[in-house]
């Protein structure tokens, strides 16, 4: 592999994520539990990713109910510079109804923060995003796992204090909450947002301001639910695109990259080329009338709602 190659995550430039500075473009790693059947295959996408310049992954404990986490710690005990985040706020749910079910009480954030450092095999992670369910898409909270930021915030705040965990993010939380936050230190934020999603921009720009990073989940928006539009589907995103001979998933991801320098992505896949289409993404630049194209582009009809759930 090419030196020019190897350097593709890094064109888009870097941001702090806590302690750490990231390349923009890092790797979502939730659908490597596509290949749980294949470890050894999802292990070769995540040294490739790292020969692509990334050196950024997200994940979770309940990513394929642990197996994405010991996959990632295989790559850790290669590359123990790779900075991983992970979240806690959900448990497996296997043979339910939906995948994943609330676990949003203290104890349980505890419990989680002990099984990624197990699973991942470290010391130290380096990000836990608490995914609150203020926000959709994705399960709700009810009865005893409606529980007030301020004390998963307190629990949260003691790990990093013991030194369980490195820097805390925010996950599906709302605009009232992550101000409420930010005096704990709060280093990222995980949202969906997207082109044609941008509902949560006040957000993003406060964390601007606090510089926060804002890392988006479903950057090219669907994913799964009928209700969120899909960035790759819009006539002038493919009109686009085709003028300029990139994918229009790689121009919906440039024009993240794009639109603040706050926005870290993190894009996931279980195939080398996709990985590689995503990479590249970084290296695609708009003149000023394509990007105030781009900029128009924002579907607010066609946005989901806040409170959108599985």
């Amino acid at each position: 592999m090419s030196r020019h190659t190897s350097r593709s995550a890094a064109r888009a430039g870097s941001y702090p994520l806590g302690a750490h500075e990231v390349a923009r473009i890092g790797f979502g790693a939730m659908q490597l539990q596509r290949s749980a059947d294949t470890p050894a295959e999802a292990l070769e996408l995540l040294r490739h990713a790292i020969d692509l310049g990334v050196n950024h992954i997200d994940t979770a404990q309940f990513y394929g109910n642990g197996f994405v986490n010991r996959t990632i710690g295989e790559l850790l005990r290669e590359a123990p510079q790779i900075v991983v985040a992970t979240k806690v706020g959900a448990d497996p749910n296997p043979g339910g109804r939906f995948h994943l079910r609330p676990a949003q009480r203290p104890e349980q954030l505890r419990a989680s923060v002990e099984d990624n450092l197990r699973s991942l095999g470290v010391d130290q992670l380096a990000v836990v995003n608490l995914r609150r369910l203020d926000v959709g898409p994705g399960i709700a909270a009810e009865g005893d796992q409606i529980v007030d930021l301020d004390d998963q915030l307190a629990v949260m705040i003691a790990m990093r204090h013991e030194g369980k965990i490195g820097a805390i993010g925010l996950s599906a939380v709302d605009l009232n909450g992550l101000r409420r936050a930010i005096p704990a230190g709060i280093v990222c934020v995980q949202n969906a947002y997207s082109m044609i999603s941008r509902q949560y921009e006040d957000m993003l720009d406060l964390c601007a301001d606090h510089q926060i990073a804002w890392v988006p989940f479903f950057p090219l928006g669907g994913a799964g639910f009928a209700e969120w539009p899909k960035v790759i589907d819009q006539p002038k995103v493919i009109q686009i695109a085709a003028r300029m001979g990139v994918e229009p998933s790689q121009l919906g991801l440039a024009w993240l990259l794009a639109h603040k320098p706050n926005i870290l992505l993190i894009p996931g896949t279980s195939s080398l080329l996709h990985l590689e289409e995503n990479v590249a993404a970084a290296s695609i630049a708009f003149d000023r009338d394509v990007l105030a194209e781009l900029d128009a582009n924002d579907a607010k009809a066609a946005q989901a709602p806040h409170g959108v759930r599985l």
